[in-house]
């Protein structure tokens, strides 16, 4: 699918501005590329956990980084929207643009979403440059998540007093094609996290000595 962003906007008479600092400029600042390492997987499943891992092993080697949560931007830049699919669709609409910023800006940007439509994060990683979109899917079966519920989420899904809750009145489309499947069910979050970092330097976002 390909998705031309152009396609979609309502404003008129606008042109986008490019940054006049080079990427590679960034790069040499940041001591590496700047990316988007997109988290999905059912709730519980261990998204925020790890994203947050990655996120502290990266600062502690050096590294430009910021975690975007699913809840904290429905605190704030997404608090208008609801978990109906099409709102659903905005949120992730939303979190891929600014993802996207962060990423231009020579950040690391490690999101955790349940961005549960294939769609969706195909659009979210279409507006990042080739090849520095990491897609990781926290593989985790609805059972064990479950049984984890964190938050009693999925307890008040069952006693109906969710809508549209992922798994259970909602669909969760797995990955197709993921860069990386971490799969959390058996693998404690530093075996992840190792896998993770391993991904990132296989696809040149962070430099190899990083983890030498």
């Amino acid at each position: 699918m390909s998705y031309d962003p152009s396609d979609h906007i309502t404003s008129r008479n606008i042109t986008w501005t490019p940054s006049s600092i080079a990427e590679d400029s960034r790069a040499d600042r940041h001591g590496h590329r700047g990316a988007v390492v997109w988290f999905t997987g059912l709730s519980g499943s261990g998204k925020t956990t790890l994203a947050q891992c990655v996120e502290e092993e990266l600062f502690a080697l050096g590294g430009e980084c910021y975690v975007l949560d699913g809840d904290n931007i429905r605190h704030g830049l997404n608090r208008d929207l609801g978990f109906s699919a099409d709102d659903r669709t905005e949120n992730i609409r939303r979190v891929g643009e600014v993802a996207a910023l962060f990423s231009n800006a020579g950040l690391i940007c490690l999101t955790a979403f349940i961005s549960p439509y294939r769609d969706d994060r195909r659009r979210a990683r279409a507006v990042c440059p080739e090849g520095m979109f990491l897609e990781v899917h926290c593989a985790c079966s609805l059972e064990a998540c479950e049984e984890r519920d964190p938050k009693g989420l999925y307890r008040k899904a069952r006693e109906g007093r969710i809508d549209h809750f992922t798994g259970i009145t909602a669909p969760y489309q797995e990955p197709e094609k993921p860069e990386l499947v971490v799969d959390t069910e058996k693998l404690s979050p530093q075996e992840c996290v190792r896998q993770i970092i391993g991904a990132m330097v296989n696809q040149g976002i962070i430099p190899p000595d990083w983890v030498e």
